[in-house]
């Protein structure tokens, strides 16, 4: 490489780094300002990570991944701007959903052991005020011993109860904070006796009863469903394999896919088609109940 292909190659790296900087810093102030006014972010997110924490992950995730991504195409020799500028902005917008995705991931993976425990909470529940304890003291023993997520969650209930909130209101708002079927019913089911003076030692009997059959079918309902799944997550990754396996075999042959804009493209059109099929095949195979 010779001086002046150099300077061409700073020029250009420069140029598109500023730019991208720019844009970047912008959109962040925008943002920020944005959180700043509004009151509805995500509340199972801020378990995790704090709203302009997040912000400030995406960005600098979508700054790093574009300006990386056209380092690496530049020092490979493409300088085609057909070729790196989309490709980097594809990976600053990779960089720019990660973070997201995994914090919702996170969250996702907290609400669904909240709900793996919604059935020991409610056998705690029966077991304890059928032993003579009242609902709150029942609650208290059973938090106890049922481990987190639901052991927390069930601390902030208790807490705001001791402050003062009926415990009816503060189970409710446990139902908001992580939304579940079955802990709506049994939300409900406890305000609804409390109102009217049942016994609410048999109502939680068949409220086991009813939470331990709809688990079983949820079950037998995901393993249906699990080989339909796999085929999804198999064909979706069977393209990557086969462009992995074939540039190892001949290089010369797969090279062109990542050194031409006519690759590129046919890269791009085969992610897309790749993306749709599985999100068809994955819509097919979940079932609401």
């Amino acid at each position: 490489m010779d001086m002046k292909d150099f300077m061409n190659y700073a020029l250009v790296f420069g140029a598109v780094t500023l730019g991208v900087f720019l844009i970047v810093a912008t959109l962040y102030k925008v943002s920020l300002e944005r959180l700043e006014k509004s009151h509805s972010a995500d509340e199972e997110l801020k378990h995790f990570v704090t709203m302009p924490r997040l912000v400030s992950m995406r960005f600098s995730g979508a700054l790093i991944l574009g300006v990386g991504m056209m380092t690496i195409l530049l020092v490979a020799g493409v300088i085609n701007p057909g070729i790196y500028i989309p490709v980097s902005v594809a990976f600053s917008v990779i960089g720019l959903m990660a973070p997201l995705f995994y914090f919702r991931w996170k969250a996702m993976q907290r609400k669904e052991l909240f709900e793996a425990k919604l059935l020991d909470f409610t056998m705690g529940l029966a077991s304890g005020m059928r032993s003579g304890l009242g609902l709150p003291q029942a609650l208290e023993a059973t938090a106890k011993r049922i481990g987190d997520p639901m052991q927390e969650e069930l601390q902030t209930v208790l807490r705001e109860y001791r402050f003062g909130m009926e415990l009816a209101d503060a189970l409710q708002r446990l139902n908001q904070r992580m939304p579940s079927e079955d802990m709506n019913l049994l939300v409900t089911t406890i305000k609804l006796t409390a109102k009217t003076g049942g016994s609410l030692v048999e109502v939680m009997d068949k409220m086991v009863d009813m939470i331990r059959s709809r688990r079983e079918f949820q079950e037998r309902l995901k393993n249906m469903t699990a080989q339909g799944k796999f085929e999804a997550i198999a064909m979706s990754c069977a393209p990557v394999a086969a462009f992995i396996l074939l540039y190892v075999i001949d290089p010369a042959l797969m090279k062109p896919m990542v050194t031409t804009g006519m690759g590129w493209c046919g890269i791009g059109i085969v992610a897309v088609m790749v993306s749709i099929g599985y999100f068809v095949i994955k819509k097919i195979v979940t079932i609401e109940v």
